[in-house]
This record gives structure tokens, C-alpha cells and sequence, in this order.
């Protein structure tokens, strides 16, 4: 995909020129319920709640695109789609 493409922008209401960036996962937050209930029940065993989901993973994973305005500098995302490769070129 290219790193810079013409599209629609939300905020100018009007197609401008749009730079691309892969949107990394953040940093887990320590406190959530799911977390706090993880490491209470380190010891004890899986207990069947954190089992993988039958049938395993999907072939290919969600990839999530940030779209920054060149104009107004604000960034939009759009849904996902699924890929094997993503790739930026220039």
C-alpha cells in the first residue's frame, strides 16, 4: 500500500491527501479486571477460563491503518481488513 494517498477527510469535509501508518498494539494496562484475574489464580492452574478458542487462530490477522490529514493533521481510521502481508511502500 502507499505510504501517502488522496482520500476523503471527515474533519475538512472535502478530499486531501492522506499520509498512512500502521496502528501498533498499545501497552496492556495492568489493572484491568482480566489482568487482576490472571495473576490471582497464577498458581492454582487454567481452570478453563484463559483456554484457547476452539478451532484455533485465523489464518490471517485484522490490520488497522491510521489515516492522518496532511491539511488538518488529524487522524481518522477506517474498518479493518484481513491480509497475509502488509507492506508500505513509497
Amino acid at each position: 500500500m502507499p505510504k501517502k494517498i488522496k482520500t476523503y477527510c471527515p474533519y475538512c469535509k472535502k478530499s486531501t491527501e492522506h499520509s498512512i501508518e500502521k496502528v501498533k498494539k498499545g501497552r496492556q494496562s495492568g489493572l484491568k479486571w482480566i489482568n487482576r484475574q490472571k495473576s490471582r489464580r497464577q498458581g492454582i492452574g487454567n481452570l478453563g477460563k484463559f483456554s484457547k478458542v476452539p478451532g484455533g487462530d485465523k489464518p490471517t490477522k485484522k490490520v488497522n491503518i491510521r489515516y492522518r490529514c496532511n491539511e488538518c493533521k488529524k487522524a481518522h481510521t477506517r474498518k479493518g481488513f484481513r491480509v497475509s502481508k502488509f507492506e508500505l511502500v513509497g
